[in-house]
């Protein structure tokens, strides 16, 4: 594993994480917001760690799908409370305060879509 700056996957991460931003702002429904965003929060950090990292895809795909699985399991013992930060709204939204089991099926297409895309574009994101 070595450490680098990979400019197309900070373009990516800044792509994604723009989404996820209007996405919080602006859509209020049953599906986009809560399923879709929870798809996108996976393909968020694993962009986000590709960023600095040239490890193994896969491997830091599955690593994005599991502390997206922590912070679910973290959610439903309230941890944004028990860390005193509920009254930060900003920081409440951003770190997620409902528990859904359906998550985890959000979380897992995230990673399928990760490793598709990966497999699709392989040639051309590499520096």
């Amino acid at each position: 594993m070595t450490f680098h700056f990979n400019k197309k996957y900070f373009t990516l991460a800044l792509l994604a994480f723009i989404a996820e931003t209007l996405i919080a702002l602006f859509v209020n429904d049953q599906i986009i917001r809560p399923f879709v965003g929870d798809v996108l929060v996976v393909a968020l950090v694993y962009f986000f760690a590709s960023i600095f990292l040239r490890f193994d895809r896969r491997k830091i795909a599955f690593g994005a799908f599991i502390f997206a699985c922590v912070i679910e399991v973290l959610q439903y013992f309230d941890y944004v409370k028990l860390l005193g930060l509920e009254s930060n709204r900003i920081l409440s939204v951003m770190m997620g305060r409902t528990f859904e089991y359906t998550d985890f099926a959000a979380y897992f297409l995230g990673l399928l879509l990760i490793l598709l895309f990966e497999k699709i574009f392989r040639q051309r994101i590499y520096d």
